[in-house]
């Protein structure tokens, strides 16, 4: 199988020691796909292809998070944080049926978050959000959370009950472009200012026609680093999944030149604020 872009230009933005990629997601074959969820299994989306996007983009760490896919079955994320070791770390889904014991083999094993995927195809409901983040507190995980930005002034009940570290996906996920001013946004910056970590990634899934500067999307990521640089994270999203064609990896990258201009606050969005929240 041969990656898209291997032999593409690389990026222009230049990943530090440490480099993260907080958010992509592994499907190798001989894993099922749970009964509710909604995309399928990605083809190149294996292991082998991803060491190529690391190379590309000199990415040093990774976050693998449980894909909507596999449901509760975190096999194949597990298995890939373990091929590569002492760089990965996953963030998974479980729910109340999980022991303490199991919570804490994960973690020996490189899990560090907890996942509300609230889209679409996730297995995790809203009414468990507060026991099962006070759970994995416990074991020094945080919740990671993905919905529709509009709804986040109607969630701000069930994301209040979240105990212990909030990483909200995407740059909150708004299904089409908004302005700093809606509503969603400004939710989105009160929680932020609260405490809550975002990932800059997938800007795509906000605006579709917008690569390679993202304006709309570009001016929500500049409000967020400015109100909290310590709490912002950068990911891939590889391997996009449910976009077709899949975007080019360095332009993903590239896109902190846009939104964060200072060398050092980049550096720390893409290796320092990780290290921290991730424990490597």
């Amino acid at each position: 199988m041969t990656y898209i872009f291997e032999n593409a230009p690389g990026p222009v933005c230049k990943a530090p020691a440490g480099a993260t990629d907080t958010h992509m997601h592994f499907y190798e074959p001989g894993f099922d796909m749970a009964p509710d969820a909604l995309i399928e299994p990605l083809d190149n989306a294996r292991l082998e292809d991803y060491r190529k996007l690391q190379a590309r983009l000199a990415l040093e760490r990774v976050v693998v998070v449980q894909p909507s896919t596999y449901g509760k079955d975190n096999s194949c994320t597990m298995e890939a944080v373990a091929a590569i070791g002492e760089n990965a770390r996953a963030v998974v889904v479980v729910d109340a049926s999980v022991t303490d014991d199991e919570l804490a083999e994960l973690t020996s094993k490189g899990a560090r978050g907890i996942r509300f995927h609230m889209i679409g195809g996730g297995a995790l409901p809203w009414d468990i959000i507060g026991e099962m983040s006070a759970r994995v507190k416990e074991h020094g995980w945080h919740t990671q959370l993905q919905l529709e930005g509009r709804e986040i002034p109607t969630r701000l009940n069930d994301i209040k009950n979240v105990a212990g570290e909030l990483v909200i996906d995407h740059v909150g996920r708004f299904f089409e472009p908004i302005g700093t001013d809606h509503v969603g946004f400004r939710a989105l910056l009160g929680l932020v200012e609260n405490g809550a970590w975002v990932k800059l990634s997938a800007p795509y899934l906000t605006e579709p026609e917008g690569a390679p500067i993202f304006e709309a999307v570009g001016k929500l990521a500049e409000k967020l680093i400015k109100a909290a640089p310590e709490h912002m994270l950068w990911a891939s999203n590889w391997p996009h999944p449910s976009i077709e064609p899949r975007p080019d990896d360095a332009i993903m990258l590239d896109s902190l030149l846009q939104w964060a201009g200072d060398e050092a606050v980049r550096n720390q969005i893409l290796a320092d604020n990780p290290a921290q929240l991730y424990g490597f």
